[in-house]
């Protein structure tokens, strides 16, 4: 009791207005706290488990990473777009999702979430080599970071109107990537560039300019069953 009440007060006082610390069931989202190696590192993040979910089987797992204007401490903003918005209006996933927050004014830390994933890896029924990762806007960018920093843990990436850096086709390379912007962005031509350098490397890359879209490419993509079923049909090989 002693121990909840703590664990309690230690998420009330982080600013939080939704329940941490809950087991999820099959079928639920639910919102935890990671604590990485060092104190300072702590994210909150959104888990959902498939409805057939059970320990005694493998799961494939997707990891989700938001834009900008979903950063900060209420947990509650990350449903605001993509996988946790649509578990949020009852769809189901055939995996596990994870969607972590970002701390305001901060970008995404690869480090920190490689930490998270070999936490839950730890934790749940997760097959090592079925794991994916996505994200848009500026979760597009820490797509390209975090698959440029560990390409052999992913098993795809999809990239959605987020920029990358050069220097990320090498590693990028090594994996089926999937990059998505619409044809209005003003970031079509940095990623036209970063498809242009995974192609030159004999990648398994593709490409979708969407007609007529600003920046929000995301919405149509992550409503697209094709997208999961993409995934899916990957598995990483691991080293």
């Amino acid at each position: 009791m002693r121990i909840a009440m703590l664990l309690m007060f230690s998420l009330m006082t982080w600013g939080v207005t939704e329940v941490y610390g809950q087991d999820p069931k099959p079928g639920q989202q639910v919102a935890q706290v990671f604590t990485g190696k060092s104190p300072a590192d702590k994210l909150g993040y959104l888990i959902y488990l498939p409805r057939n979910y059970q320990p005694s089987e493998k799961f494939p797992l997707l990891m989700f990473l938001h834009g900008s204007g979903e950063r900060g401490t209420e947990i509650s903003l990350v449903k605001k777009h993509g996988p946790p918005k649509l578990i949020g209006q009852g769809r189901d996933f055939p995996m596990i999702v994870v969607s972590p927050q970002c701390p305001a004014e901060q970008r995404w830390n690869p480090r920190i979430l490689l930490e998270l994933l070999s936490d839950l890896q730890s934790r749940y029924a997760v097959d090592p080599k079925q794991v994916h990762i996505t994200g848009l806007s500026m979760g597009g960018s820490g797509t390209w970071s975090l698959i440029a920093a560990a390409p052999e843990r992913f098993a795809t990436a999809v990239t959605i109107c987020g920029r990358g850096e050069p220097w990320m086709a090498e590693p990028a390379s090594r994996l089926p990537v999937w990059v998505v912007v619409g044809d209005r962005d003003r970031v079509v031509s940095n990623l036209l560039g970063m498809v242009d350098s995974l192609r030159a490397r004999g990648a398994d890359v593709k490409w979708t300019l969407m007609t007529g879209v600003g920046h929000d490419s995301w919405t149509d993509t992550y409503a697209n069953p094709e997208l999961y079923e993409w995934m899916l049909r990957h598995r990483a090989e691991l080293r």
